[in-house]
């Protein structure tokens, strides 16, 4: 096989490498059984958040196995290395899910660390539920090496009295179980076949909906999102990431290069055109910030504002990621997306070749069934909304795909809860009112800490058929499967003294996702008495450890939940060491 010659005195593996004061660091190599050429090859990390916690990150190991084989293929050096998950499914509804927005940060850094520590020229990355995806790729744009982003693949759908099921209609389930209207055996049924294989959550929740982010904003290789995880043409689009992050070593390629204001837009447009989860609304400010680009959850409502939302995927919709990846994938949309001038065709992609190249290749078109044309949308804007005003004043979000303009519009009396259990408590009890706004509050990143995930509460209203007949807010966040009015990302915070923080029984909460407005009907000067005599922050029990950690850091909502500087306060990059 003939080597290409790669100059490495510019690259940061030549400081374990090269020069006979690296004799020790080599001898380490040579203990691994690594030749000569490939000690003088570049070194590429091939980070993996392989673990078996969960279906999602169960088949990666294997997949990495590919990309290095891509790797070596290319006359470079692979070096494999595990980082952490938390995955959303097993941590959702009790106190673990205050690890999972923490865990975005902790393998950003773990990756990050492990890059710098042992000097590697370039990074593939493979992850599969939903946090890891983001963490991965900021700790691509904060080393800024060249870099290639492979997502693990969505699980299959389950099949139960002809349908396809996901796990979405097991917590739906709940639900309904709890309303007396579903057995424990139709449950103990559900909850067998609803996951049937590797991969992860099967609806346009938020590991899809980043998956499909890393290909529109030009890090992951065109289709690679697609296949469920379980196929082992998966493997295919290893070998190729491994190949093409090489290609990029060449041309000296790297992910800032990749990641520009340009494909930012372009992945919220991806986002707002799937009905995708909200969570893309704190995911992109935090990719962005790691590049040094100011683009915050405003930035990403208005795009939401002006992109017509034309797939049709769970849990709004009706199809899952199988669906679209038969239908053409992630290319057909963005080439429908073209089709209406709405995507920005000059940026660089993870293949070296600009997103306008690689959409000249797409000869797929939208089948009208997944994918609809673009001039013939579900609804006009994306399927989720901005919202601003004196309840939010730093802004907050919702997903409306899947909801008629009559019902994005929604007015009624407060019922404040202090934390989701006693929300969900109550929910259970069925101790609300129709015509009611459930008010979460002490959820958010600082105050959690940790900014969990609301879907046990808000999918045990859907399954007591409340889910259109109440809605809710919170500083918190929601899955990418809740449905019904939920208002997630409500800031400022509680803890940071937010307008929420002052909210009592009964004040009048109106939501319209049509005008963008979040609001209560007090007026500032009692707003201002409030606030006066607010007692300040609920004390937690976390006082030490990670989570104390990561309450200290953590800034507002709106710019991502970040827990560092980012690049505008860099005196250096890593990639230049």
């Amino acid at each position: 096989m003939l080597k290409r010659p790669f100059d490495k005195s510019t690259l940061p593996s030549r400081h374990v490498t090269e020069g006979p004061q690296r004799a020790p660091h080599r001898s380490y190599y040579y203990a691994m059984g690594l030749s000569e050429d490939e000690i003088n090859q570049p070194f590429v990390g091939v980070a993996t958040c392989w673990n078996e916690a969960a279906p999602c990150n169960i088949a990666l190991s294997r997949q990495a196995q590919a990309a290095k084989m891509g790797v070596k293929a290319a006359s470079g050096t692979p070096r494999e290395f595990t980082t952490i998950t938390v995955t959303d499914g097993i941590a959702m509804g009790h106190e673990g899910m205050r690890s999972s927005l923490a865990s975005r940060e902790a393998i950003a850094d773990t990756v990050e660390l492990t890059m710098r520590g042992h000097s590697y020229d370039a990074l593939v990355g493979l992850a599969g539920c939903d946090k890891s995806l983001p963490g991965m790729m900021m700790a691509m744009i904060r080393l800024n090496v060249p870099s290639v982003f492979i997502y693990g693949g969505s699980i299959l759908p389950g099949r139960l009295d002809g349908k396809d099921v996901t796990v979405q209609d097991v917590f739906e389930a709940v639900g309904q179980h709890q309303a007396g209207n579903y057995s424990d055996e139709q449950l103990a049924v559900l909850e067998r076949v609803a996951c049937p294989s590797a991969g992860a959550c099967g609806g346009q929740f938020t590991a899809n909906t980043m998956a499909c982010v890393s290909e529109a904003i030009g890090l992951a290789l065109m289709h690679s999102s697609g296949a469920p995880a379980p196929y082992e043409s998966r493997d295919q689009y290893g070998e190729a990431s491994g190949a093409a992050v090489m290609n990029l070593l060449e041309k000296n390629i790297r992910a800032r290069d990749i990641v520009t204001r340009e494909s930012l837009i372009n992945a919220a447009r991806i986002v707002a055109c799937t009905g995708g989860s909200t969570n893309a609304g704190l995911h992109l400010p935090a990719m962005a910030h790691e590049a040094g680009i100011d683009f915050f959850l405003e930035d990403v409502c208005e795009i939401f504002r002006d992109t017509p939302y034309f797939v049709d995927l769970k849990p709004g919709g009706q199809y899952v990621a199988k669906d679209l990846y038969e239908a053409g994938g992630v290319p057909v949309v963005m080439k429908e997306l073209r089709r209406a001038g709405l995507m920005h065709e000059d940026c660089m992609t993870a293949s070296g070749y600009s997103m306008g190249e690689e959409l000249d290749k797409i000869s797929r078109d939208a089948d009208g069934r997944v994918i609809y044309p673009v001039d013939k949308p579900i609804t006009k804007t994306g399927g989720v909304v901005g919202l601003k005003g004196n309840l939010a004043t730093e802004g907050a979000i919702v997903k409306v795909a899947g909801m008629s303009e009559a019902e994005q519009v929604f007015s009624g009396p407060a019922r404040v809860f202090e934390n989701e259990e006693e929300a969900f408590a109550a929910v259970r009890a069925r101790e609300y009112a129709e015509g009611e706004v459930l008010v979460i509050r002490n959820e958010g990143p600082a105050g959690g800490p940790g900014m969990r995930e609301m879907l046990a509460t808000t999918a045990a209203l859907s399954g007591q058929g409340m889910g259109k007949k109440v809605a809710l807010i919170t500083d918190g966040r929601f899955s990418g499967a809740t449905r019904g009015f939920c208002v997630g990302h409500v800031g400022p915070e509680s803890a940071h003294g937010g307008p929420i923080a002052l909210l009592r029984n009964g004040d009048v909460i109106t939501i319209d996702a049509i005008k963008g407005e979040l609001s209560v009907a007090l007026t500032e000067d009692e707003l201002a008495d409030r606030r006066a005599n607010w007692a300040g922050p609920r004390p937690t029990n976390y006082a030490s450890g990670a989570l104390w950690k990561y309450s200290q850091l953590v800034g507002p909502t709106y710019k991502g939940a970040v827990t560092h500087p980012g690049a505008e306060a860099e005196t250096h990059v890593y990639a230049d060491i």
